[in-house]
């Protein structure tokens, strides 16, 4: 079959894996995961890109901005994944990191394809969101050329937003569609274009890496404890609880005590503790040391 070296790396066939039906399964599992090693690295040679894309957000956030990830099928259900998972990890407004998807909510778990072919459809979406100066768009798109994706950068330029473009096909990046673009490259997939696969994986590394890191710069983290969450479940109501006795040195009894007269906060628990101050007084000292616990505790450690 002739090569068409006009294809995006994604659309590419991966020769390493051209008679992998004719393999065994435990040499399709290896073969796999062979290719999934290059992911990492090709994250990393991306680090002074994805740095910059957290320092932009992170300077819009304290203006009172949001983050917006558009995406469609995978990359789309990524980006809804990631925003989804911030207000219970770090405690944060629903509002502030969200994920639009082309086609919708119904796309999240049935494929939409055509909606992605609409560049008015990704604009609209913007427009919906009323995106502002203020704000950061994240458009994901492994193959580098979704339309909606397209659309919706356009759109947020538009309005002065800041703009972002991950993807893994370094052949289809338009000159100028996004401030900073960030580009894994790993390669074509193991099932041609099944970008799923490896782009997905390096997807979900950079925008886990992008939000978590936002959220650390922001003071939602102590050392490496999630001192923002929200104990919405058993599981984080044990984390809080085990966080305020390794924190303060309390016995489970008293740290419990302690989470209740903070209305079950953590990191204002934290602060009464060692600020010696009731839950009003440490919503304040909070306030005053720009939601950062390690500011305002600082005096008393």
């Amino acid at each position: 079959m002739k090569k068409n070296k006009s294809l995006p790396t994604t659309e590419k066939r991966n020769k390493k894996s051209e008679n992998i039906d004719l393999l065994s399964t435990r040499q399709i599992v290896d073969l796999i995961n062979s290719e999934d090693k290059i992911i990492a690295p090709a994250v990393a040679k991306e680090s002074r890109q994805i740095a910059a894309a957290i320092d932009m957000i992170v300077a819009r956030f304290k203006n009172r901005g949001r983050l917006f990830y558009v995406g469609a099928g995978t990359s789309g259900r990524l980006g809804v994944l990631d925003a989804s998972e911030c207000p219970p990890t770090f405690g944060v407004s629903p509002l502030l990191v969200q994920g639009i998807i082309a086609g919708g909510r119904g796309a999240l778990v049935r494929s939409v394809e055509g909606a992605e072919d609409h560049e008015d459809g990704g604009a609209a979406s913007i427009v919906k969101k009323k995106v502002k100066a203020v704000d950061v768009v994240i458009g994901i798109a492994a193959c580098g050329a979704t339309p909606f994706v397209y659309g919706a950068l356009k759109q947020a330029a538009q309005a002065k937003a800041g703009t972002v473009l991950v993807t893994c096909a370094p052949e289809s990046v338009q000159k100028g569609i996004a401030e900073i673009i960030i580009n894994p490259v790993v390669g074509p997939e193991i099932v041609t274009g099944s970008t799923r696969m490896k782009a997905g994986t390096a997807t979900k590394l950079v925008l886990n890496t992008i939000t978590t890191t936002v959220m650390i710069k922001l003071g939602k983290v102590y050392g490496n404890l999630m001192v923002d969450l929200k104990a919405t479940n058993n599981k984080l109501r044990n984390r809080s609880l085990r966080i305020a006795m390794e924190m303060t040195g309390l016995s489970q009894a008293k740290a419990q005590t302690l989470l209740a007269k903070a209305n079950g906060e953590l990191k204002s628990a934290i602060v009464m503790h060692f600020r010696n101050a009731n839950y009003e007084q440490a919503i304040d000292i909070l306030k005053q040391s720009g939601q950062s616990l390690r500011q305002a505790i600082k005096a008393e450690r």
